[in-house]
C-alpha cells in the first residue's frame, strides 16, 4: 500500500551571515558573532556599493532586507556592520550540510544553496516520527556545524516550503492538508510561493486578500487577471495541491544557469550587456569551481508583458571562460532581441564536459590561456577575499544597473 508523502524542506536560517559567522568563530572563539549585531553580507563596505545579500535578525529589526543597496542599508542602521561574500566557503558549508542530510534519505533535491528537500516517505520508519526526526536533525545541524535552520514537515514540497518559513530561527513546523484552514488560508496573498508583488495587485484588485480567498475563487475568474497557466498553478498552489517529484533539480551533464529580475525595463544593448556580464561572472565561476566546461551559451528575456524568448549560440570549441561566455550571450543577444524592453534577462549554458577529458582547441591560443589562467586567479582572490574584492572596471560606475556578479533566484518548477 502507498504511503503518503512526508517531505522535509530544510532552510538555513540567514545563510551567508550564518556561515560567515561560524568560520570567524572557528578561527577566534572570541571574535564578536555576527548574528547578534546589526550585520550584513554582501557588497563593499567602505565605498558602500552592492547589495544585502544576508542579514542578521537585529539588523532586520532596523528594516535592512535583502537586495537591498547598501547605502539604502546604511541610511536605516547606520551601525551595520558590512563583510564581503565568501562564495567558495557558503559550497563548503552546503556541502556539508547535504552529507549530514544524507544520512536520512537518498531522496534529496538541493533547491539552493542553502536550501534542500528530503523525501522521506519510504526512510521515516526508521527515525521516529516526522516532528522527533525533524527536531533530531535541526539540532544536529546546529551542534555540528555550528549554524541553524528551520525545517518545514508537509505532504509536499510546496506545503513544506511555505511550513518553514513560519517562526524563525531554529525552528520546525509542520503543514498538513488538516492544518491548511488555520495555518495557510488566513495568510496573506504575496506570502504565497510564486506570487509577486504585480500579481498580488491584480488580485487585491478583485477583492483576494488572503490566501484561502484565493483557493475559494472560481479560476475561471482568475484566467482574465492572470493568464490561463499562472492563475491555474496559483489557485493550485493556494488550495495545497503540488505533485512535483523530489529529485535532482539540475544534473551537472545537462547546464549552469543564471538570471536576474531587473528594478526598471532595459531597452538599450548597454544595459543589457552589463546585466549579461554580471550574470556570466557568477556562470563562468561555477563551471571553473566544477571544473566543467560548456558547448552552449544561451541568452533568456522576459519583456515587460511576460512574454518570455530565448536564443542559443554554440561554441566552436568548449569553454569556461567568463569571457567567451561572454562574448557569445552578447552575439546571441544582438541576434534575437528587437529591444523590447525586457524586466528579466537570463544566461544558461549547456552540453557540459568533463574539464578533464577536453583536448585543446584549434581555436585555443595563448592569449586564450592566459585569459583562462587569469580568470581562475581571479577566483582564487575573491575566494580568499570575497567576492567583491575585485571587480572589472564597468562595474565601478555609481550608474550600475546590476551588481557586478549576480545571484541567482529559483523557482519550485524551474
Amino acid at each position: 500500500m502507498d504511503r503518503e508523502r512526508l517531505i522535509f524542506h530544510i532552510d538555513v536560517n540567514s545563510a551567508f551571515l550564518s556561515w560567515e559567522s561560524v568560520y570567524r568563530l572557528k578561527k577566534d572563539p572570541n571574535a564578536l558573532d555576527l548574528r547578534t549585531i546589526p550585520s550584513a553580507v554582501g557588497g563593499d563596505a567602505k565605498s558602500r556599493h552592492g547589495v544585502v545579500l544576508a542579514k542578521s535578525t537585529p539588523a532586520k529589526r532596523c528594516g535592512v532586507v535583502t537586495g537591498e543597496p547598501l547605502v539604502s542599508a546604511y541610511k536605516k542602521c547606520p551601525d551595520l556592520t558590512v563583510v564581503p561574500s565568501r562564495f567558495d566557503l557558503y559550497v563548503q558549508c552546503s556541502r556539508a550540510m547535504m552529507d549530514l542530510l544524507s544520512q536520512y534519505t537518498p531522496d534529496s533535491e538541493k533547491f539552493s544553496i542553502d536550501e534542500t528537500f528530503l523525501d522521506m516517505t519510504e526512510t521515516i520508519h526508521l527515525f521516529g516520527s516526522p516532528v522527533d526526526t525533524a527536531d533530531q536533525i535541526r539540532r544536529r545541524i546546529h551542534e555540528e556545524l555550528g549554524f541553524t535552520v528551520n525545517i518545514g514537515i508537509a505532504p509536499n514540497k510546496l506545503l513544506a516550503k511555505m511550513a518553514s518559513d513560519f517562526e524563525k530561527p531554529d525552528k520546525c513546523h509542520t503543514l498538513y492538508f488538516h492544518e491548511l484552514s488555520s495555518k495557510f488560508w488566513p495568510l496573506p496573498v504575496r506570502e504565497l510561493f510564486f506570487v509577486g508583488g504585480a500579481a498580488q495587485k491584480r488580485l487585491t484588485a478583485i477583492g483576494i486578500h488572503t490566501i484561502g480567498q484565493l483557493a475559494a475563487c472560481d479560476p475561471k475568474l482568475l484566467k482574465p487577471h492572470l493568464g490561463d497557466k499562472y492563475s491555474t498553478l496559483i489557485h493550485q498552489y493556494a488550495n495545497g495541491i503540488d505533485d512535483s517529484p523530489v529529485g535532482e533539480r539540475d544534473p551537472i551533464n545537462k547546464g549552469y544557469g543564471n538570471s536576474l529580475t531587473l528594478s526598471r525595463d532595459v531597452a538599450d544593448f548597454a544595459a543589457a550587456n552589463q546585466v549579461l556580464l554580471s550574470l556570466c561572472e557568477t556562470v563562468g565561476a561555477r563551471l571553473r569551481a566544477d571544473g566543467v566546461l560548456c558547448n552552449c551559451v544561451c541568452v533568456e528575456l522576459k519583456t515587460w508583458d511576460f512574454k518570455v524568448q530565448s536564443h542559443q549560440i554554440s561554441l566552436l570549441s568548449p569553454t569556461d571562460s567568463t569571457s567567451r561566455i561572454y562574448e557569445n550571450a552578447c552575439q546571441a543577444l544582438k541576434e534575437f532581441w528587437d529591444l523590447t524592453p525586457v524586466r528579466l534577462i537570463g544566461v544558461r549554458v549547456t552540453k557540459i564536459a568533463d574539464d578533464g577529458v577536453n583536448q585543446l582547441s584549434f581555436f585555443d591560443t595563448d592569449s586564450s590561456a592566459k585569459k583562462r589562467e587569469f580568470e581562475k586567479t581571479v577566483d582564487q582572490i575573491r575566494s580568499r577575499f570575497g567576492v567583491d574584492s575585485i571587480k572589472r572596471a564597468s562595474f565601478l560606475t555609481g550608474d550600475s544597473l546590476v551588481d557586478h556578479a549576480a545571484s541567482k533566484k529559483k523557482h519550485l518548477n524551474s
